[in-house]
Parts: C-alpha cells; structure tokens; sequence
C-alpha cells in the first residue's frame, strides 16, 4: 500500500469544510482510506473552548490540588473540571487523569488538547461523536473511501506515543481471523486485528506530531481481504479486566 499526507491543508477553523479542502488537494478513489486527525475535525465542528468556560467545582479543585502536590507544578482547576465534563469515568485521578470519553475511548485528560489549538482558545476538545463525524466528512466527498478519524495516544507497558482510530466510516474496524487456520493448519480462535488502529499509526508515520501543518493522510491500495469484518473497537466494561481492576487501584505516591 501507499501512504501519502495531503499538502498544502490551511489552517483549519470553525464551519469549514473539511471534505472540500481534501478534495481540493487529492484527487480520492473510491478504494482509498482517508485518515483526518481529530484536531482539524475538532476545528472544523467549533470544539473550541475557554478554561472560562469550566468554572471549578469541588472535585476538580481536589483533583488539581492533588495532582499539583504531586508534580510540584500548579495545576489549574478549571482543565480539571473540563475533564470530568468531557469524561463518564475516570480511571486514574493520580498521578494523572486517565478517562473514558463519552464515545468510549479511554485516554489521558479525555483527549483534551491544549496544543494545535490555534485562535485564541485555551482548549481544543475531541469531537462529540467521532464516527458521525467520519460519517459526515465521507458523504461529503463524494467518493467512496473509507474515513478514519485519530488520536494520538500512549500505551501501557511501552514508551511513546502511536495514533489510533477514535471514528470510522466506510472501513471495518476489525479484520476478524476466528476460524481461519495459519500455516501449520491450526484454527485461529482469539485473532482480531484492529484495522482502522493500524491504519491511523501508518498515517501518523507522514503526518507527524509537531508543526509539520499535515493533519491528513491518504492510504491506497490497501485491501482488507477475504475476512469478516467487525465494528467493535471499543471493549465491553464486562470484560475490560485492566479497566476493572483500574477501578479498585490507588496511586501509592503523594
């Protein structure tokens, strides 16, 4: 396959339409996966806020004291309290906020940007309804790609950061391998490959992460292939064991 950004992107503001600057500067096919940073998403909807805009309740001014005795650095209340709005659990209060957004993903501070934000804004907060927002984007190309829209997030476990899917429209979100025997004649019973999470990371790898200005990406020539497909991404909380257990753990530090 080949994986191309899409130059020459403006920035990107509120009301803009973002399907007709892709298409401006791309000629799409209809096979091709069209993978949009959430940012740029976020723009295009008005996600946009001011830390004004959350005025600080009582747990949020707890969370921040915390957190700030922890770091040594002050911590201002009102991000606190943007979380928790944006958020329907959180996971960790220390030794940072991890949350589950109200669309499913789990991520730190529930995906609150406060770089990239652009204009006068503090804030920039994930789209509402990411895959709706797939959904729109790919109906207004007019084409028939496949649109994924990404994050960019950490892993337990391992250094770094890598993008994922958090919305998709048109592509699967899973190639789903149960059933299927590898080389050897053994039957597959537990491989679930999650696509559009694969495909957000090979797009991160020429969108980039700083002031590269490519928050788009074109992947082509890539077949998903003879196998069932699957839209779960997002684990039930009745068999997330690592979410549960998060649930009864407490940070030992300050």
């Amino acid at each position: 396959m080949d994986v191309f950004a899409v130059p020459g992107l403006p920035e990107v503001r509120p009301g803009d339409d973002l399907a007709a600057l892709v298409k401006e500067r791309t000629d799409l096919r209809d096979d091709d996966v069209l993978v949009v940073a959430s940012t740029v998403v976020s723009k295009a909807e008005g996600r946009l806020a001011d830390l004004e805009d959350f005025p600080a309740g009582p747990r949020a001014r707890e969370i921040a004291d915390r957190l700030a005795s922890i770091s040594g650095d002050e911590k201002d209340p009102r991000f606190a309290q943007a979380v928790l709005e944006e958020s329907t659990e959180l996971l960790m209060e220390a030794p940072f906020l991890l949350t589950a957004t109200k669309f499913g993903h789990i991520g730190v501070n529930a995906g609150i940007d406060r770089s990239n934000v652009g204009g006068d804004a503090d804030l920039l907060l994930l789209p509402e309804r990411p895959s709706e927002s797939a959904a729109r984007i790919r109906e207004a190309l007019r084409a028939d790609p496949g649109v994924v829209v990404t994050d960019t997030c950490g892993r337990p476990f391992r250094h770094g950061q890598r993008g994922v899917a958090i919305g998709w429209d048109g592509v699967p979100a899973s190639r789903d391998w149960r059933g299927e025997t590898d080389r050897d004649g053994h039957e597959l019973a537990v491989t679930v490959e999650s696509v559009v999470d694969e495909l957000a990371s090979a797009a991160n790898l020429v969108t980039g992460e700083g002031d590269d200005g490519l928050p788009v990406a074109v992947v082509r020539d890539w077949e998903f292939g003879d196998h069932g497909g699957s839209e779960n991404l997002y684990r039930d909380v009745d068999g997330d064991f690592v979410r549960q257990a998060l649930r009864g753990w407490e940070f030992a530090g300050h």
